[in-house]
C-alpha cells in the first residue's frame, strides 16, 4: 500500500531493533483518519481545518498527507509526497473506487469521504470506533520510542508503520487556485516508514526519536495495518517534544 520512505531518515539512522518480549499494558487505539489533501486545491482548506479539529480528539489518531498531482496548477505544495498519491491509490483500491480525489479522508483504512463532509466524517468515525481494534503501545524511553506490540493470535498479517509528522504549518499561498490565502496544516505527514510485520506474536521495536526531533519532527505514530484489506488494526502516537 506504500512503499517504505521516511523523508530525510533513512532506516539505519532509526536504528530499528526487533525483539519479541511479553505483552504490554493495553490501551485503547485511536480511529485513524487520513487526510489527503494539498495546497493548490481550493476545496480542500475547509477540510484542512475540520482535520484540526479532529487533531484535537483523543480518541482519533488525524494525520494529514498532501499530494503533488495539483502541483502543475501554479503552486508546488511544499508537503506534498509522491509516496502520498501512492498510498491514497493503495486505499482506492483496496475501497473499489475509480479515482482518487482531494480532499478525501480514509477512515480506519476502511471507509473514506469528502474531507469537509463533517456530518459524513463523524459518522465513519463512529462505525470504525466499533471495529475490533488490537493494542499497540509507544513509549519513550532514554533511547528513543519504543514500539510493543502485545499477542493477540493471528488473525491477519498487519504492516507495522512508523510516521513522523509536524504539529501544525502555516504558508502563504502566492501562485495557484488559493493565491493570497495563509492557509493552516495539521499533523502534517512528514515521513512513513515499514518498521516491522506482525503476525500474532508479541513484538519490541525500538527506533531512535532523537533522531527525528533532530530533523525538526515534533510528533510520531504507530500504525499496524493489515496486508490484505487496508483496515487499520491497532494506533498509537507520542509526542516527541514533551518533556518527561
Amino acid at each position: 500500500m506504500y512503499k517504505t520512505a521516511l523523508y530525510g531518515l533513512g532506516v539505519a539512522a532509526l536504528g530499528v531493533s526487533l525483539l519479541v518480549t511479553p505483552a504490554a499494558a493495553q490501551t485503547k487505539s485511536p480511529v485513524v483518519v487520513e487526510l489527503f489533501t494539498s495546497q493548490g486545491c481550493s476545496s480542500c482548506p475547509p477540510a484542512d481545518a475540520f482535520l484540526g479539529e479532529l487533531a484535537k480528539r483523543p480518541d482519533v489518531l488525524a494525520l494529514e498527507l498532501h499530494v503533488d498531482y495539483w502541483d502543475y496548477i501554479g503552486w508546488k505544495d511544499p508537503f506534498g509526497a509522491r509516496e502520498h498519491v501512492e498510498r491514497q491509490h493503495g486505499y482506492g483500491a483496496s475501497l473499489g473506487q475509480r479515482y482518487v480525489y482531494t480532499p478525501q479522508m480514509v477512515i480506519q483504512g476502511s471507509f473514506d469521504s469528502t474531507g469537509s463532509d463533517r456530518a459524513k466524517v463523524n459518522r465513519k468515525i463512529a462505525q470504525a470506533a466499533k471495529l475490533k481494534r488490537l493494542s499497540v503501545t509507544l513509549q519513550r524511553t532514554a533511547a528513543g520510542v519504543r514500539v510493543v506490540m502485545p499477542a493477540a493470535g493471528r488473525i491477519e498479517n498487519a504492516v507495522i508503520w512508523l510516521v513522523v509528522f509536524d504539529s501544525k504549518h502555516d504558508t502563504e499561498v502566492k501562485r495557484g487556485e488559493n493565491s493570497g490565502q495563509k492557509l493552516s496544516h495539521y499533523n502534517v505527514v512528514r515521513g512513513m516508514t515499514r518498521i516491522g510485520t506482525w503476525t500474532g506474536q508479541a513484538v519490541d521495536i525500538m527506533t531512535k526519536a532523537s533522531d527525528m526531533a533532530a530533523a525538526g519532527r515534533d510528533g510520531c505514530a504507530v500504525i499496524v495495518q493489515s496486508v490484505q484489506t487496508g483496515r487499520i488494526l491497532a494506533a498509537a502516537r507520542v509526542d516527541l517534544n514533551k518533556k518527561g
